[in-house]
């Protein structure tokens, strides 16, 4: 079974999957992929070199993520350039990595973890979607606590670049709430083990 696992930024999406891992999930990351595909040599850096320019590429040649963040986080239409770039090539990789998991293990769950799953039109392509969800202003909190140097403004600003988790709990196939202790959302997860008849 191939699930797409997803969530908004901070709301413990990671977690969720480190727990699907530890049960003997295949976990195949989008964000592993995307900082793969932008790897010095890669085609897709020098697509992002050739729309952002050289001020976004490190002495070393390497991306300099800090600095397209604060282009494209600040400008919608240049983030909607760069996952224009980077989506198709993120996509593209994992679904090699997920067709040769399945060959090699037809009956293990495979999890594709993809912050941005909804938002790119991804969910059929998946046996169903598993949301990791927190209330919006918890959200808010914990990518605070976990990026001190963010200013809140800008906290905001990445939580609104993505669709509103509680329109993606909606959408979803299931839930994991994440809301209260890490004990609380194991019992979820054994749960829905369970329900999905794996061993």
């Amino acid at each position: 079974m191939k699930i797409g696992l997803t969530g908004g930024i901070a709301c413990g999406k990671s977690t969720v999957a480190a727990m699907l891992k530890q049960r003997g999930a295949m976990l195949v990351d989008a964000d592993q992929v995307a900082r793969e595909v932008v790897l010095p040599g890669e085609p897709a850096l020098s697509e992002v070199t050739a729309v952002f320019g050289q001020a976004v590429i490190n002495p070393d040649g390497s991306l300099n993520r800090a600095k397209l963040g604060e282009i494209v986080f600040a400008d919608k239409d240049k983030l909607r350039q760069l996952e224009g770039i980077l989506h198709p090539a993120i996509r593209k990789r994992m679904w090699t990595i997920i067709d040769a998991a399945e060959q090699d293990n037809p009956g293990r769950l495979i999890a594709a973890d993809i912050p941005l799953l909804y938002e790119t039109g991804q969910q059929h392509l998946y046996d169903g979607i598993l949301v990791v969800y927190i209330p919006r202003e918890l959200q808010l909190k914990r990518l605070l606590q976990r990026n001190p140097d963010l200013a809140e403004e800008q906290a905001r600003q990445r939580i609104d670049a993505q669709m509103d988790i509680g329109q993606k709990k909606e959408l979803a196939d299931w839930v994991i709430d994440n809301s209260g202790t890490l004990d609380q959302t194991e019992q979820q997860v054994n749960a829905l083990w369970t329900e999905w008849g794996l061993r």
